[in-house]
């Protein structure tokens, strides 16, 4: 079964990565990459298989963001970060919204080119320390007093996982004010279908030949399973065993791994051979496991880097 199961493996031509919990634990100074990550991009990249990094980080700017990373050791360029600010911007564009911004200071250069005046929308970021009782309280009233509230969430994510430990995301905030003032946010990040579609067309691969890593059963597996995707849930970051057993008996199959920089074997959940579109979304997981090691990638084989798929 595990020689069968490495068969679709030899399709895929693209990677999308998370970055937060995968490649690196966010915190003070910056944070800290995750053990053997950086080389794990680096075998990526010299296999001849395709990457782009999908992120909902929302505290820097892209550049800012892929600097903090490159200091890391990630050999990563802006055009490789598919990231929630620069969508937001285009949609704030094409419809004529200007925002009233709750995000991190260090996210506001983002969106220097908007105009912000008289605001009819309200953008939610991840804000941290900006996330008072005033600031909340402002965005209320802002939405409350729209005829028509508009709320745009950069993400959904219930909390995610820094070097001290975890901490709420923006998705709590976002129910909080979705409640208050009974409007539906429109999200722009992970889930959302739009916003993988974007990562896999700037990644020039099909979702049948990519696979999404990330370490959110719901955000990252979840989300890239209804665009069509196989993902894989490294076992670093905001994993939690508990929660990926309860919320993994409403998702199609999906891939366990001990973290993107291991070599150990992966678990893979239910069927193999077939694409997650197939699965019902509410089927319970099958009881199979399937254990296959970097093998079962050949071009990321350490003996075959610079293989072509």
């Amino acid at each position: 079964m595990a020689e069968r199961g490495r068969g679709w493996a030899r399709a895929v031509r693209g990677l999308l990565l998370d970055v937060s919990g995968v490649l690196y634990d966010s915190g003070a100074g910056g944070g800290v990459p995750i053990a053997g990550s950086a080389e794990a991009v680096r075998r990526i990249k010299a296999s001849g298989l395709k990457l782009q990094l999908c992120t909902n980080e929302t505290q820097a700017t892209r550049e800012n963001f892929v600097r903090k990373l490159r200091a890391m050791g990630f050999d990563i360029s802006a055009a490789q970060v598919t990231a929630p600010a620069p969508a937001a911007c285009r949609l704030l564009r094409e419809r004529g919204l200007r925002p009233h911004l709750l995000v991190h200071d260090d996210l506001v250069p983002e969106f220097a080119e908007i105009n912000k005046t008289n605001p009819n929308c309200v953008v939610l970021g991840d804000a941290a320390e900006n996330f008072t009782y005033a600031n909340l309280n402002e965005a209320f009233r802002l939405l409350i007093g729209m005829e028509k509230p508009v709320l745009i969430s950069l993400g959904k994510g219930r909390y995610y996982k820094e070097t001290d430990g975890l901490k709420l995301d923006v998705g709590a905030y976002m129910k909080a004010l979705e409640y208050a003032c009974d409007v539906q946010a429109e999200v722009v990040g992970k889930p959302a279908k739009t916003f993988f579609e974007s990562a896999l067309a700037e990644l020039g691969v099909p979702p049948e030949q990519a696979i999404m890593i990330g370490d959110d059963i719901v955000n990252d597996v979840g989300g890239a399973q209804q665009c069509g995707m196989r993902a894989l849930q490294v076992r670093t970051g905001k994993y939690r065993s508990s929660l990926t057993a309860f919320l993994g008996l409403c998702l199609p199959a999906s891939f366990s791994w001990t973290s993107v920089g291991s070599q150990d074997q992966h678990t893979w959940r239910g069927n193999p051979l077939k694409t997650s579109a197939a699965a019902s979304p509410t089927a319970p997981l099958a009881p199979a496991e399937h254990h296959f090691g970097l093998a079962a990638f050949p071009s990321l084989h350490p003996t075959s880097h610079g293989n072509k798929p």
